[in-house]
């Protein structure tokens, strides 16, 4: 591992990663209450910190907590149908919101040629690893074109807002939609095209200049996963009052 690494914080292998965002997906599904669901989301969170992500996992807990308050209020003060169609709404929240926010952080701090190592190493098939590569480079990609279209709608006197698509709806379409779109559909075409010259392809095993290989971090953050899931498990079972 490069020194360059361990300055940016934790380092997980990404096969750890990929096994940390499927415990997390069945942890959110057998959440017994929300109140699982909210401990779930601060694990993640304590995860984003050891990967310098603290910015990001601050406003992300901050968020959820919001969110848990409004979800608590409407269960006990609302009735009839609007209660029901908030809970149905909110309920998918939560289960999607843990996966979002690991899912967020593994995209983040995950480079390609990691990635494609990872997968060679675990014998993946290249049908499920070349889209997933290629998502890895694309979504960076769109947030960067994102921010060059919200610094020319600013020169144009065009909020990027709610509020500046309230009082302007077709000029926000215009300045946001139809660029938005151009710019993702040339991405994913030059992405292509660069994942492929760059030997993508390729059936000979991948080199890396990291390490690939799983460390005491990933046994630490699988093994915390696991238990957190099994007590999950063992809660909603009734094994565990």
């Amino acid at each position: 591992m490069s020194g360059e690494r361990q300055k940016k914080g934790l380092w997980l292998d990404p096969r750890a990663k990929l096994l940390l965002i499927l415990i997390c997906v069945l942890a959110s599904m057998f959440a017994p209450s929300l109140t699982y669901q909210f401990v779930l989301v601060v694990l993640i969170a304590v995860l984003g910190a050891f990967f310098g992500k603290w910015k990001y996992v601050l406003k992300a807990v901050c968020f959820y907590a919001v969110i848990c308050v409004l979800t608590v209020w409407i269960m006990a003060e609302m009735t009839g149908t609007l209660r029901t169609m908030f809970i149905a709404f909110l309920g998918l929240f939560h289960k999607v919101y843990a996966c979002g926010t690991l899912a967020g952080i593994v995209l983040t701090t995950t480079k390609v040629n990691e990635f494609l190592s990872g997968m060679n190493r675990a014998h993946a098939p290249k049908k499920l690893v070349i889209p997933l590569a290629v998502m890895l480079r694309y979504i960076p990609t769109i947030q960067e074109d994102w921010h060059y279209i919200k610094d020319a709608m600013r020169m144009r006197d065009v909020s990027p807002s709610l509020a500046g698509f309230l009082a302007h709806p077709g000029m926000m379409v215009e300045c946001i939609y139809v660029p938005l779109m151009m710019a993702a559909s040339k991405a994913a075409d030059e992405l292509s095209i660069a994942s492929v010259t760059r030997g993508i392809e390729n059936p000979h095993p991948r080199t890396c200049l990291v390490q690939i290989k799983c460390g005491a971090a990933d046994w630490g953050a699988m093994a915390v996963a696991v238990s957190f899931l099994i007590f999950e498990l063992c809660v909603r079972g009734g094994v565990i009052g």
